[in-house]
């Protein structure tokens, strides 16, 4: 874990996102709304958590809503602007955010992204690079598994470009060295948790004799596939991806009694959110500001696992 600081402080003092004042003295008086999905699945909670300490430990003025769909996140967008915030980040996990960003842009209140394509115009955008993100789990599994491999890709439309971007860069390697593709196939997860991801992966084995990788794109649904493999005693996955960074995933990375399983993780940390809220402060006094901030990812396998292991890390 301290070496995943280390990068995304080096990524963002490369990217100018921190000046010489710091954040509480950039901050001043301003009022930063923070408008956030609920916290359903742990790499949203490590979001919230970092976004609030950022914010404490930088006397910033915020208020933090928590929506569970996209209407609520609409309306909590709308109190945060009679709160009278002067800056927004917002992390708009459904599609049909624009109008309710639309109308904060219009009164000229500058806005960052979290980690969503959005369609709006004028925003800024801090995000992990969520296409590297398929295109290194790719690379990852056709060094596992070889040629013409029956591959499950575990997608989820409910997250939006963030999915699209990681199923995107998946296929764009597998095109790049003319990969067979006629086994692989695509199952729709409702969302990134375990639950899905344990009775997808059943469903899976079921009607599947052999798979020999699942690309999952989220730590948590990993999870679930791999207790559906452990209970159906199936050996021929030898090959698991997932995504985010989460510390139970990372441990069974490096379990021995998990080899056989091909276990990885691509990362990026939650804590860019507070590189998120560093731009909307700059924004908000009027200065220049990267348009876009990427992140990079981190490839987690057994051989580099411990590098990222944190006993401390108890939110995700």
């Amino acid at each position: 874990m301290k070496k995943v600081l280390a990068v995304l402080l080096t990524a963002a003092v490369i990217l100018g996102l921190f000046s010489g004042c710091g954040a509480e003295k950039q901050a001043n008086n301003l009022k930063i709304g923070l408008a956030a999905p609920d916290a359903t699945h742990g790499w949203v909670a490590g979001v919230a958590y970092y976004a609030e300490k950022f914010c404490k430990e930088n006397g910033i003025e915020y208020k933090l809503t928590i929506s569970k769909d996209a209407t609520e996140m609409q309306q909590n967008i709308a109190e945060l602007t009679d709160w009278g915030m002067q800056a927004l980040v917002v992390w708009p996990q459904w599609s049909g955010m624009e109008s309710a960003i639309d109308r904060v842009l219009a009164r000229d209140i500058p806005v960052v992204s979290f980690d969503v394509d959005i369609a709006s115009k004028g925003i800024c955008k801090v995000t992990g690079n969520n296409y590297d993100m398929g295109y290194q789990s790719a690379k990852y599994i056709v060094d596992k598994v070889g040629e013409a491999a029956t591959v499950a890709v575990l997608s989820v439309p409910s997250a939006a470009s963030v999915s699209q971007m990681r199923i995107q860069g998946f296929y764009d390697y597998l095109t790049e060295i003319n990969y067979d593709t006629a086994n692989i196939f695509e199952v729709a997860e409702d969302s990134f948790s375990r639950d899905c991801g344990y009775s997808d992966m059943k469903k899976i084995l079921n009607e599947h004799d052999c798979v020999d990788a699942v690309f999952s794109l989220d730590d948590e649904v990993s999870i679930g596939v791999i207790k559906a493999i452990n209970e159906a005693e199936r050996t021929d996955i030898r090959a698991i991806t997932g995504g985010g960074g989460m510390q139970e995933y990372f441990r069974m990375i490096d379990d021995p009694a998990y080899a056989s399983l091909g276990l990885a993780s691509v990362v990026y940390s939650p804590s860019m959110i507070e590189d998120a809220i560093q731009v909307a402060i700059e924004l908000g006094n009027n200065q220049s500001s990267s348009r876009k901030v990427i992140i990079p990812t981190h490839v987690i396998t057994s051989e580099n696992v411990k590098d990222y292991l944190d006993a401390k890390n108890t939110v995700y």
